[in-house]
């Protein structure tokens, strides 16, 4: 009966979902023998649309890595090959990697491909630990003289996940000038994005001190007013947007930043001019941030900082930014720039985090898009709360501050879909979200407890649930 499902199974093509064939490694034991020039090996390094996947705060997520490579239940793929578990993979992929004699350009990108893949949908440290120097030496050689575009990107992304998986103390120093110079050099677009996630991923993470802290955000900013042409890169908005994502992740750690703030409020307020939704809503965010650092100095020690741009005269700006844009942008972008800029006038004006709520007596806040009463002319304001929140599992973490949302904006930028693995499993993140508040939710047998009292555990003496959980 076994063999007589799986052959009727086989030949109606439907062993394996669109979901599974997609993976990049699916279907690489059939082709693990063949010439590195084949066309079956360069396809399997050809897609990686999963290290580009958004992450869905809202979603379910499952580990598409372990792979039942067909619903029989049993262990073989369609050519009757034994998968190999998870870990056996990702060492395979450590070996070719690391191991570059008579290796191809399509074989070097599919072994990165799948090592990025496996590392930022499992949790591996124990593994990749034990040949940790070997791995580095070998994604920097990728990175510094990669045959393509595609193995220069996905060297960076092996590095950022790496770093983040296995935090340590000498990576920087050893890939700085490296990720520098291919960000400047480059003449792909991809290559410079992900040098410089790579640069803000490897100083905080990979063993850079305070000085290079301020290094790493002194060419951000570099980059940022000079609209691109630092790097080369003159008007691309999809850099500009990379340098001032990198540049907030880095700042969120640095404890002095006022040192540098004059300079870096001058670049972002010239972006929120950007014709680019994604430049401006950075720009905005940046400029909250800046602002929170000011309101927290002042907490503890007393000192004001000045600013240099009052928040009037910004919160204005962006009022003008969200008319004049009305007919210039996407209807899509639009919403984005005016939800975005709403939440930092409200942030701006009563001292709060981002997509913190409120409703005044006319509706809307009076600064961005109009229509509604401010308690500057004696209406009254509704407190709602803060509604940036992010869930994972049973999880669900809020933000409450520019500093975390930078931080989280940013490692979902690096982990892709990955992120609620490494949010679940990783230490380092713990670290990085030291300050989040995480809110527990309700199991769906906590659900169906409450919907069926009679046969709820709690009558059998157990506590009832806490008032912090949320259904």
């Amino acid at each position: 009966m076994h063999d007589l499902r799986k052959k009727i199974l086989l030949e109606s093509g439907k062993t394996r979902s669109r979901k599974a064939r997609a993976r990049p490694e699916s279907g690489r034991s059939s082709v693990a023998h063949s010439p590195d020039t084949s066309p079956g090996h360069s396809r399997a390094g050809s897609r990686y649309a999963s290290e580009e996947e958004d992450f869905d705060s809202g979603g379910e997520y499952d580990d598409v890595m372990t792979v039942s490579t067909n619903s029989l239940g049993d262990d073989n793929d369609l050519d009757g090959n034994t998968v190999a578990a998870w870990p056996d993979r990702l060492r395979d992929r450590i070996a070719e990697m690391t191991n570059l004699k008579r290796s191809s350009v399509q074989g070097r990108e599919a072994a990165l491909n799948a090592y990025v893949h496996l590392l930022r949908h499992h949790y591996a440290k124990t593994i990749i630990d034990g040949s940790l120097s070997e791995i580095i030496a070998s994604i920097l050689r990728s990175i510094r003289s990669g045959d393509s575009a595609d193995e220069r990107t996905l060297g960076m992304r092996a590095l950022n996940v790496t770093v983040i998986t296995s935090p340590s103390s000498n990576v920087f120093d050893r890939a700085y000038q490296i990720l520098k110079g291919v960000c400047e050099d480059s003449d792909e677009e991809k290559v410079k994005i992900e040098a410089i996630r790579s640069l803000s991923a490897t100083v905080l993470y990979g063993g850079g001190g305070s000085a290079s802290y301020d290094e790493v955000l002194q060419f951000l900013v570099e980059i940022i007013e000079s609209d691109g042409g630092a790097v080369h890169a003159q008007d691309n908005g999809s850099v500009v947007s990379a340098a001032l994502q990198a540049w907030g992740l880095v700042a969120s750690y640095v404890p002095d930043l006022l040192d540098q703030a004059e300079q870096a409020m001058e670049a972002f307020m010239e972006q929120l001019d950007s014709t680019d939704a994604e430049v401006q809503t950075g720009a905005g965010s940046n400029i909250a941030l800046l602002f929170e650092v000011a309101r927290d100095h002042e907490e503890q020690t007393g000192e004001k900082f000045d600013m240099q741009y009052n928040q009037h005269r910004i919160m204005t700006r962006m009022a003008e930014i969200v008319r004049e844009s009305s007919k210039s942008i996407s209807k899509r972008d639009r919403k984005h720039l005016r939800s975005s800029f709403t939440s930092i006038v409200t942030s701006l004006e009563r001292g709060k985090g981002p997509g913190y709520s409120t409703a005044g007596r006319g509706g809307a806040n009076p600064h961005v898009g109009g229509g509604g009463t401010g308690e500057a002319d004696g209406g009254a304001f509704q407190e709602f709360g803060y509604r940036e929140k992010i869930r994972v599992g049973d999880q669900l973490m809020v933000i409450d501050t520019w500093s975390l949302q930078a931080r989280v904006e940013a490692l979902k930028a690096l982990l892709g879909g990955g992120f609620p693995v490494h949010f679940m499993d990783n230490p380092l993140m713990e670290e990085i979200l030291e300050d989040a508040e995480v809110e527990q939710l309700a199991t769906a047998a906590d659900r169906k407890k409450r919907r069926d009292p009679d046969d709820s555990p709690a009558k059998k003496g157990r506590k009832s649930l806490r008032a912090t959980e949320v259904f």
